[in-house]
């Protein structure tokens, strides 16, 4: 057990949490909507650990430093403090309780420099702490959420919290004028982006729980939708299709059985409720679980219909991979969260460019970086 004049004083602390959250946002479009986390592990006055929260669905910050304090060589009898930018979570969601494993760990102190402003859970991973015997303490404004995770203050919102919808990600390809086609002689006619671009695709595949689509990707390229590697295969996400009129082919990719080092979830087709009953048939025998939506245009589903069938279901976080009419239509409903988007090093293209849509699309957080041989801008989507 460390001494008391070995433990760190209120400046470090603060500066320690400083580092952590500047961190902690490189991964803020992996791991959002949860929020940007880092923490460390601290042994007689030193950081033997800093850990974050890396990839959404996965390991907590906490989690990540405490497995990298154990290769450090430090016993864990003289682990005395741990310090995390925001309060550990005390319930069970896609990762157990970070309070049971701090629990396990034997530190006796905890630094946060943040309350989860979770209504239903603020101040409640600290107070667990406490009534178990741990020293706790607040550094208030040490890693402002406001700084840290802006997105996570509009995720955990009265307006968000009484009307719940998961956090929607619309990715696509694009030539340089905004085409998402590109010209026929180029990729096939199929492919904008380069191979490393659609490796990072089917790693973000594996971290959402749906992909969406609409009926005319379906129909435009017949696309499979599935994970490849270095996509996780143990967690294809379910797929959805947006298909008021049930148009989809029964011969469509969707439903063939995935080849070798391939995995693929379930088939879901939205459609208006009372659609075409032999359609309904014939698509169930190919493998669609069919859900009927009722709509006042039964050309259109309402947006508002659709997040609130997907979180029914327990999704959370959803990839949006449509065309230009889809992806317009949700722009213009306020139902993207964030958007990565692939430029690829190509001119030209077919079809109607996205290029007036997104000059008037206001972002945050935004990051513009390189892959492979494209350009990706990352960004959230401001309202």
């Amino acid at each position: 057990m460390a001494s008391a004049s070995s433990l760190l004083a209120e400046p470090a602390l603060r500066q320690i949490l400083a580092e952590l959250a500047g961190a902690a946002r490189a991964f803020r479009f992996e791991v959002a909507p949860n929020p940007c986390v880092g923490a460390a592990v601290v042994a007689g006055g030193a950081v033997i650990s800093r850990g974050f929260h890396r990839v959404w669905g996965r390991e907590h910050a906490e989690i990540d430093a405490l497995r990298l304090a154990e290769l450090a060589g430090v016993p864990k009898a003289e682990w005395d403090t741990l310090v995390v930018t925001l309060e550990p979570c005390s319930t069970t969601g896609k990762t157990p309780p970070c309070t049971d494993a701090i629990l396990k760990s034997g530190i006796r102190r905890v630094v946060v420099g943040e309350l989860d402003p979770d209504p239903r859970h603020r101040g409640r991973g600290l107070e667990l702490l406490r009534s178990a015997g741990l020293e706790v303490e607040h550094l208030q404004g040490a890693a402002p959420l406001v700084d840290v995770s802006p997105y996570f203050l509009d995720w955990t919102s009265p307006e968000r919290l009484s009307r719940p919808r998961p956090w929607i990600l619309a990715k696509w390809a694009q030539t340089r004028s905004g085409q998402l086609s590109p010209p026929e002689h180029f990729g096939g006619g199929r492919w904008i982006s380069g191979q490393a671009a659609r490796d990072e695709v089917q790693l973000l595949r594996s971290r959402v729980e749906a992909i969406i689509t609409g009926i005319g990707t379906v129909l435009a390229d017949d696309p499979r939708l599935s994970v490849r590697p270095p996509g996780d295969l143990s967690r294809p996400p379910m797929r959805v299709v947006l298909d008021s009129h049930l148009r989809t082919p029964v011969s469509a990719r969707l439903f063939q059985a995935c080849p070798a080092g391939e995995s693929a979830g379930p088939v879901h087709l939205l459609c208006s409720a009372g659609a075409n009953a032999v359609r309904h048939r014939a698509l169930e025998e190919a493998g669609a679980q069919i859900h009927g939506l009722h709509s006042d245009d039964p050309d259109h589903l309402r947006l508002f219909d659709i997040a609130q069938w997907l979180w029914q279901r327990g999704v959370r976080r959803a990839l949006l991979e449509a065309g230009p009419e889809l992806l317009e239509q949700c722009f213009h409903a306020g139902g993207i969260d964030q958007v990565r988007v692939i430029t690829g090093n190509v001119n030209g293209g077919r079809g109607e460019s996205l290029a007036l849509r997104m000059s008037r699309l206001r972002f945050a957080e935004r990051l513009d970086r390189e892959c492979g041989e494209d350009s990706v801008l990352e960004a959230m989507v401001v309202r």
